[in-house]
């Protein structure tokens, strides 16, 4: 009996290298293919149906599967705005019109909709597979934004149930590692800038609505307090409330250098020199050098 277990954890062992040793095999003919041909080049397409024949739940395989339908789905045109900035881009180029004004040149990536559902498909299959991984969750909030670009509707209410499934998931993994609480916060943040760097109304909503939930999970996190202090600051011109959620900041975090500057930035808006004074004292206080010396200049100004 102990002979046929030790046969049979041999027989075993051997056919998990035989799989390791396959799976290596794909993945260094993908890296090389990839690398000299793109996520979508010739011959990529074969090699990830005979990965996936060989092992159907290889995470690498599934990515790859995602990020071939995805660069597939994608075409790029140039097109012009009055604007400095568009969704977020900085332009490829800038030319003066026949008036002399400045107009601004931007690559736009379109999709197409039936490779896009592929990709979106294929993000699915790897979350089912793969449900405590983020790195999956990810890349399908990052493609709903890419694909939606003005208004965000699909990526936010998959980021909002991402954030109430964190409520009850113990474990959550990014690669191979365990991500924490922190990180998981920290990766919502990077979710809130995109949404502001857009800086359409519907982006604005949801940088607010993402904001608000995650103060709900994590209550003592400053930033996202601050972000909804913003919203109103930037995004409704609605100086009261933006206050309200500077000052809620401040009382529980006095040093906080963005709630501090952004109420400097506050009163100026409003030129109330009494609000403005106040603010900059606190930066004096808690500022780095260069802000300590601009608001002891800005304070002679105002007459301290």
């Amino acid at each position: 009996m102990i002979m046929k277990r030790i046969i049979i954890s041999i027989a075993v062992s051997l056919l998990t290298f035989t799989a390791f040793a396959q799976a290596d095999k794909y993945e260094q003919r993908y890296n090389m293919l990839v690398a000299k041909l793109g996520y979508d080049g010739v011959g990529v397409e074969t090699l990830l149906d005979n990965w996936e024949k060989a092992d159907s739940t290889d995470s690498k395989m599934l990515l790859g599967r995602f990020n071939y339908y995805f660069t597939k789905s994608q075409s790029g045109q140039i097109v012009s705005k009055p604007t400095k900035k568009y969704l977020g881009m900085d332009p490829l180029f800038t030319l003066k019109d026949s008036t002399g004004t400045d107009v601004f040149y931007y690559q736009e990536i379109q999709y197409d909709d039936d490779m896009y559902a592929k990709a979106i498909k294929a993000a699915d299959k790897a979350i089912g597979i793969y449900p405590e991984k983020l790195d999956f969750r990810f890349v399908k909030a990052n493609a709903y934004i890419a694909y939606e670009k003005h208004s965000p509707d699909m990526a936010l209410a998959y980021l909002l149930s991402l954030v109430e499934e964190s409520r009850t998931r113990k474990v959550w993994l990014y690669g191979e590692e365990q991500a924490d609480s922190k990180f998981f916060s920290e990766s919502m943040l990077e979710y809130c800038y995109s949404f502001y760097s857009i800086g359409t109304p519907a982006a604005m909503d949801a940088f607010l609505a993402l904001s608000e939930k995650m103060t709900e999970i994590d209550p003592k996190n400053p930033v996202f307090i601050n972000n909804i202090g913003t919203y109103y600051l930037v995004g409704k011109q609605d100086y009261k409330t933006a206050l309200k959620y500077y000052n809620k900041v401040l009382k529980a975090y006095p040093e906080d250098y963005t709630a501090i500057k952004n109420c400097v930035i506050l009163a100026r808006k409003q030129n109330n020199a009494k609000l403005e004074k106040k603010y900059l004292n606190l930066l004096v206080e808690h500022g780095n050098e260069a802000d300590k010396l601009s608001a002891k200049a800005r304070l002679m100004q105002l007459g301290k």
